[in-house]
């Protein structure tokens, strides 16, 4: 069952009233999309995800005041156009995963299920399979640094390499068996493979990229008085957020340090650990 990360924090900083519109950005498995139904009716949510699949078997259903739209939220205002979706008092970015994603999509997003090595959200572009197996050693070795900050990123890599002229790296246990392999403390065996597994899934993906545009043109399409809530799990995702609040004259932030799972929130969703929420209210 997939739990809606912050979904109290997210409802208390969009603070959706009767009438209001907002945009979901990442509709996911709806969580957050349903809690903001039942607070702004007759208002609407538009519910945008980049992965058809996920978004076909969401099971909430599209009426008048719920539009699905499968799309990339770097496209947020041609989407916003189309759908004639005005004005928007509230806009939600949550960067995390869907538990279906995680756990039945078999796309191999996690190291602890045995998948061909996919982790695109759309069937289009180069798998990751095709990123560990072609790209040079210098190349996946600035990928493990720029994306995962993982100091072993050259070992790794190297050891990819090597690894490769033997036999194809088609799966997510060959992947994990390599970088066991090339890092020196084997305790330290989880946190490497989730910076590199997270990393891969980053550059296949452009996700950082495709954050700055979305929030960008979150933050033109508000309302004056509209929020804007994200919910990131990665500390570059989380700088640009910060970043992009502090230096945009139009945003005011409403939180001075980002919001942390407690322990009960972890407890409830293991995931959450690195989750980190940051709002911003449009003047």
């Amino acid at each position: 069952m997939h739990q809606s990360v912050f979904l109290n924090e997210v409802i208390n900083y969009l603070n959706p009233n009767p009438g209001e519109n907002f945009i979901d950005c990442t509709v996911g498995a709806g969580g957050h999309s349903l809690a903001i139904l039942e607070k702004n009716s007759p208002g609407k949510v538009l519910a945008i995800d980049w992965d058809k699949e996920s978004l076909q078997l969401l099971k909430l259903k599209v009426n008048d005041r719920l539009t699905l739209v499968n799309n990339n939220f770097k496209n947020l205002k041609q989407i916003v156009k189309e759908y004639n979706f005005y004005p928007v008092n509230g806009i939600l970015f949550d960067l995390g995963l869907s538990s279906w994603q995680i756990e039945e999509s078999g796309r191999g997003f996690s190291f602890k299920k045995d998948e061909n090595l996919d982790m695109r959200f759309q069937p289009a572009g180069e798998t990751v399979q095709e990123i560990i197996n072609k790209w040079p050693e210098q190349s996946l070795m600035e990928v493990f640094w720029k994306y995962g900050e993982e100091r072993y990123g050259r070992r790794i890599a190297k050891r990819i390499v090597e690894e490769r002229k033997r036999q194809s790296i088609k799966t997510t246990f060959q992947l994990k068996d390599v970088i066991e392999k090339a890092i020196p403390y084997r305790w330290r065996a989880d946190r490497v493979l989730a910076r590199i597994f997270q990393s891969l899934r980053i550059v296949v993906n452009d996700e950082l990229e495709n954050l700055k545009q979305g929030i960008e043109q979150a933050a033109e399409i508000l309302m004056p008085g509209g929020r804007l809530v994200v919910i990131s799990f990665h500390s570059l995702e989380d700088r640009i957020v910060k970043n992009f609040f502090k230096e945009n004259k139009s945003l005011k932030t409403l939180i001075k340090k980002p919001i942390m799972a407690n322990e009960e929130e972890i407890k409830k969703n293991p995931r959450s650990r690195s989750a980190k929420l940051r709002a911003a209210i449009k003047l």
